[in-house]
């Protein structure tokens, strides 16, 4: 597996919204229900540095971005500056491959130097393979929001799951 992690690039954007458009249309994993257009995710890239508290990475195979790993705000209010949400998508040909850990490795490393206290992770449910790929890298489980969003007919829940992380 040729699999390279780096930081998002601007050229990634119309493989990662394919992703994304995917988990849309056929998921509950994201309570997006309509799919997002370029114009949208622009924005969403536009949020993530080179350093800081806001960053992502991209996994890359046979030069096509597969999948992603970012850290995001978690509230606009002060107070929550040095709390984050994280968030990884993988193409569904790229899943079960180790590819969410690399990713995930590869983001905490870099975020580690950064003024960040707590990362918070938001997970439908059922979804086995998130909740280990969370659990895996520390995060504990501190509440589940019961039936919150309603996609295809039915309402889910979401768990929420809690990092500690720097200082």
């Amino acid at each position: 597996m040729n699999i390279t992690i780096r930081r998002l690039e601007q050229g990634d954007l119309a493989a990662l919204l394919e992703i994304y458009n995917h988990y849309v249309r056929e998921t509950p994993v994201t309570f997006d229900i309509e799919p997002r257009t370029l114009e949208q995710r622009q924005a969403w890239l536009d949020g993530f540095a080179s350093t800081g508290r806001y960053q992502c990475f991209v996994a890359v195979k046979e030069g096509r971005a597969v999948g992603w790993a970012g850290s995001h705000p978690y509230k606009d209010r002060a107070a929550y500056d040095t709390t984050v949400m994280s968030s990884v998508y993988l193409a569904p040909d790229a899943t079960r491959q180790g590819l969410g850990r690399r990713l995930y490795d590869t983001l905490f490393d870099a975020l580690a130097g950064e003024d960040i206290h707590r990362i918070f992770v938001g997970i439908t449910l059922p979804n086995e393979a998130s909740v280990r790929l969370h659990r895996a890298f520390g995060f504990e489980p501190v509440g589940i929001y019961k039936e919150v969003g309603r996609k295809f007919g039915r309402f889910w829940d979401v768990a929420t799951y809690l990092r500690p992380f720097g200082g």
